[in-house]
């Protein structure tokens, strides 16, 4: 932060806070709060400063992403709050030592307060749906403070948990498309306007994509300058490459464009450094791009954009129009089947790996909400923080760049979430309002065009060192725990989509638990990371 801001932060009722995060509306709150109230230039104060006068409350005035620790020594109490979309990660464990917390797991066990052991049915959850649901993570005894939660803690035990929720209980509204249209050009030009407030340089990821055009489109609308947009591609493959597309779009609104080349090489040799930092396991191949474009963005930019959160808000997943048709048209819970059933890999098939999202689709079908709407809202609680925001988190902030997420704000949330049902699916056309507002505003972005996918070429660059790779992996202790060896082994040298993603699973998932569980460090490729003379 700038050096006014450094942390803890205090006040004069004797409260401290530490924060990691941004609060994007600290303009508007300095103004309601007074000039008086502050004694730094630090964006986090005024979350200290609404906790004095609006007690646990605090957070509802917030806007921003933000994992908040306050401590209160005439309250006797501590009070944890992390943002309603969890987009700022947040961990704590009630030890013998007392109440620990921080923002990775990984800072609990290197502190010595936790031992690294594996919680009974997270890893079977996380191989077939590559992500670990609700507040218990892949660690025993370490939790997370969900989506939207404060805590309060007193004695070194939690005495209290509220909840602000990120999507409102309301039934769709009928909006005609016009109106619809002009409030989602006045949203979205205010989410992106307070999310460039920086005090640092940013930039922003671009895909070529529905989502990350509309936001570049609304970046060159405000800014004098030109915006830099980095975008991705994959050498010799062959999945889509969106570079053409995107050059196209970031040429015709003046942008700054960095395309970057992520090869195979760069695939064995950035993996157990990725698995290093997804401490909280989500098994995710686009962590691989994102984490090599954080590297070059760090050598320009504090700050960098994103799109996450608008397939979820504005219903862009081929599985919410699956969800939309009842069973005997086709229609089908959303991950009904695993990565890894029926395939012959595990040691015993762990029936419960689908009980988490179960409950969290009974949780949300509240309400007069449509089924698409509890779709989003069931992805909105564990798929959108515990993979793609904890990807995007660990990915930049491993090269000390800050994300933030315009369409995951209160205010676009809010509206997005409420619209009707045929303003974000229409026949097989996900996203339908955004792409209309896209079309009128960026027609080169071509939003209409049919969506081939983000494609990382996995599969493609497993099968090379198939037969090498497998018995690496076979071999390694966390496989064996769980896989029959000889399954592993095959499947790493057989063909096709399934075969291609359950290999990688296992790969990630030995070089997990190498360095997590293990507590082995290695500066080597993959290959040397699993070397059976290391064990």
């Amino acid at each position: 932060d700038l050096e006014t801001g450094d942390q803890p932060l205090y006040e004069p009722g004797g409260g401290a806070l530490v924060a990691n995060g941004e609060i994007y509306n600290y303009v508007e709150l300095r103004a309601e709060l007074g000039a008086n109230a502050f004694s730094t230039a630090s964006d986090c104060e005024p979350p200290l400063v609404l906790y004095r006068r609006d007690g646990l409350d605090f957070t509802r005035s917030l806007r921003g992403m933000y994992a908040i620790a306050i401590h209160d020594p005439h309250a006797g109490r501590l009070v944890l709050a992390r943002d309603p979309f969890g987009i700022k990660p947040l961990y704590y464990s009630e030890t013998q030592l007392g109440f620990v917390f921080a923002s990775e797991p990984g800072a609990l066990i290197k502190a010595g307060l936790v031992t690294p052991k594996i919680r009974a049915g997270a890893i079977e959850e996380l191989l077939q749906i590559q992500y670990v649901t609700g507040r218990e993570t892949a660690f025993e005894g370490i939790f997370r403070v969900l989506p939207g939660e404060t805590l309060v803690v007193a004695g070194g035990r939690i005495v209290d948990r509220r909840r602000d929720q990120a999507l409102p209980d309301d039934p769709p509204e009928n909006w005609s498309d016009a109106e619809a249209m002009d409030r989602l050009d006045a949203i979205l030009t205010d989410s992106v306007m307070v999310h460039q407030r920086a005090d640092v340089s940013y930039g922003m990821f671009l895909s070529g994509g529905i989502d990350s055009s509309a936001l570049l489109a609304l970046m060159a609308r405000l800014n004098d300058r030109p915006v830099l947009a980095y975008t991705i591609g994959f050498a010799g493959a062959a999945v889509p490459d969106e570079r053409a597309h995107a050059r196209v779009v970031a040429q015709s609104l003046g942008a700054e464009h960095v395309e970057v080349e992520f090869s195979k090489e760069d695939f064995w040799q950035s993996l157990p450094r990725i698995a290093a930092i997804m401490d909280d396991p989500a098994a995710d191949y686009a962590v691989l791009p994102t984490f090599k474009l954080a590297g070059r963005a760090a050598q320009d930019v504090k700050v960098i954009l994103s799109g996450e959160g608008g397939d979820e808000l504005f219903a862009g997943y081929g599985r919410y129009r699956s969800v939309m048709r009842p069973w005997w048209c086709g229609g089908r819970a959303m991950r009904w089947r695993g990565a890894m059933q029926g395939a012959g890999l595990l040691r015993a098939e762990y029936s419960n790996w689908r009980d988490g999202t179960a409950a969290r689709e009974g949780i949300e079908a509240r309400g007069g909400r449509t089924r698409l709407q509890v779709a989003q809202a069931v992805d909105c609680a564990d798929w959108l923080p515990n993979d793609l925001l904890i990807k995007l988190d660990r990915c930049l902030m491993a090269h000390g760049v800050e994300g933030r997420t315009p369409l995951l704000d209160p205010r676009v949330a809010e509206f997005a979430y409420r619209l009707p049902d045929r303003l974000k699916v229409r026949g097989r056309t996900g996203k339908w309002l955004l792409r209309n507002w896209l079309a009128e505003t960026l027609p080169v972005a071509k939003p209409f065009t049919r969506k081939r996918g983000f494609t990382v070429p996995v599969g493609e660059w497993i099968s090379v060192e198939g037969a090498r790779i497998g018995g690496l992996v076979a071999a390694q202790p966390g496989i064996v725990e769980l896989c029959n060896p000889s399954a592993v082994e095959s499947v790493f040298r057989s063909t096709g989509k399934r075969a291609a993603f359950a290999s990688w699973m296992l790969l990630f998932y030995a070089l997990w638990h190498d360095r997590h569980i293990l507590g082995q460090i290695c500066d080597g490729d993959a290959f040397d990371a699993l070397d059976p003379a290391r064990y």
